[in-house]
């Protein structure tokens, strides 16, 4: 593929990508779904995509946010059930982030949606 055709591809690609983004967005706002902030959304979407167990710690630095912002982040997301804060048993100090199944119901919506999205 000449240089020309792969940007032409990469260019294509991008505003796809946006496309499914919007939609995604855009339906679940219709769908009356909980409001979830960009950093709520990206707490929630690390937490449950990332293979390691997340810490408040984790998140803020992987995020380059104040722990303060991702307690907040984390009380939106508990309030809505899609996640429970634990103690880490083997450092006291350490909060972990766990599942919940109203999370992994509200993932698979998302999934849904942009699969949806991605066949328009």
């Amino acid at each position: 593929m000449n240089g020309l055709n792969k940007m032409n591809n990469e260019k294509t690609t991008s505003e796809q990508q946006i496309v499914i983004l919007k939609e995604t967005i855009t339906t679940l706002v219709r769908q009356d779904t909980p409001d979830l902030s960009a950093r709520q959304l990206a707490v929630f979407l690390i937490c449950y995509l990332d293979e390691a167990v997340q810490t408040v710690r984790g998140l803020a630095a992987n995020l380059n946010v104040s722990k303060p912002a991702i307690t907040r982040a984390l009380d939106r997301l508990e309030e809505l059930e899609f996640v429970t804060r634990k103690t880490d048993p083997m450092d006291r100090r350490s909060v972990l982030i766990q599942h919940t199944d109203a999370g992994k119901e509200y993932l698979t919506n998302i999934k849904n949606i942009i699969n949806s999205a991605a066949k328009k």
